[in-house]
């Protein structure tokens, strides 16, 4: 699978049991339909999270493609907190893509990932802090 935004072949990982697409040239990660459930764990929250995802139409930032389906990808709003948190998502859900930082925003934000276990194994996995930077 290629990467949305650098054209490069991505690597697959497994992260708690879940298939994560891993850019190592922009630190990006494509979640398929379902996977970002599974890594938040807790599914109310999750589902409240989620169900928070808003399409932003006026959107200033590049439109993507999926690295699935080949379709233009929508930028979602994630949550109401400022600044304005914007993640792509494929129309037809075949998944969700992360810039890098993006992914560990979300956490911090949805209050989850008790004890910082899944920025661990992302810390671990990738020898490095996938925090802003």
């Amino acid at each position: 699978m290629d990467c949305p935004v650098c054209k490069n072949a991505m690597i697959t990982l497994e992260l708690e049991d879940v298939e994560i697409d891993y850019c190592t040239d922009c630190d990006g990660i494509w979640l398929d339909a379902g996977e970002l459930e599974l890594l938040l764990g807790e599914q109310g929250k999750a589902r409240h999270l989620i169900d928070s995802f808003k399409v932003d139409p006026g959107s200033s930032e590049r439109v993507r493609t999926c690295p699935i389906c080949d379709k233009k990808m929508q930028k979602i709003v994630v949550g109401s907190a400022a600044p304005t948190l914007l993640i792509d998502k494929c129309r037809r859900g075949d998944g969700l893509w992360f810039d890098k930082g993006e992914l560990h925003e979300i956490f911090d934000r949805a209050q989850l990932d008790r004890g910082n276990r899944i920025q661990t194994l992302l810390k671990d996995m990738f020898g490095h802090s996938h925090g802003q930077g």
